[in-house]
């Protein structure tokens, strides 16, 4: 896993922060969330959903504004893209974490092409959210922050206590070699 701080410079940052964060970008309610089972029940069904905007995804964009994302896909320099997606949590009394999953479900039967694959986190806001993976490790939500790893390692989301949003742009490609 890698952990990048700053990732894009300061005005790059502000520009996709901005679009992201603001009214520009059209948002889908999505019900439902993979959640730990105590959340997928029916009392809870009020906190069981998110919103997305997918930018990239079926070998082509899906979003006016997938070229603002320039800046960190110029950084990451895939060879081939799968997806790209922001979801936005809404705040909760309670942080809620999602269950572990990998975000190419179509390859968790092919574990040797999962972990040929790579998936990178872009966080848009800080908050108190965080971005836990199956070997207990927590990466903070904080702004401008990258992280990056193999797409065969389970990880999960998380609401946020403290900011009406958390908001994240997951990128999901096959890594060009160095």
């Amino acid at each position: 896993m890698k952990i990048e701080d700053d990732f894009l410079d300061q005005e790059e940052f502000d520009n996709i922060q901005s679009l992201m964060m603001k009214d520009q970008i059209t948002w889908c309610y999505s019900p439902g969330i993979v959640r730990a089972p105590l959340y997928n029940s029916i009392e809870n069904e009020d906190n069981d959903f998110q919103f997305t905007h997918t930018f990239y995804f079926n070998s082509a964009p899906q979003s006016p504004f997938f070229y603002q994302l320039n800046p960190i896909l110029e950084i990451l320099n895939p060879m081939s893209l799968w997806r790209t997606k922001a979801n936005l949590l809404t705040r909760t009394p309670d942080i809620i974490e999602n269950l572990l999953h990998t975000d190419i479900g179509d390859l968790e039967n092919s574990p040797e092409q999962l972990k040929q694959w790579t998936t990178s986190i872009f966080y848009v806001n800080t908050n108190d959210g965080y971005t836990k993976f199956e070997d207990g490790s927590i990466v903070e939500s904080v702004a401008n922050r990258m992280v990056t790893f193999p797409s065969n390692i389970k990880h999960t989301g998380t609401s946020c206590t403290n900011k009406n949003t958390r908001v994240v742009i997951n990128f999901n490609y096959f890594k060009r070699e160095s």
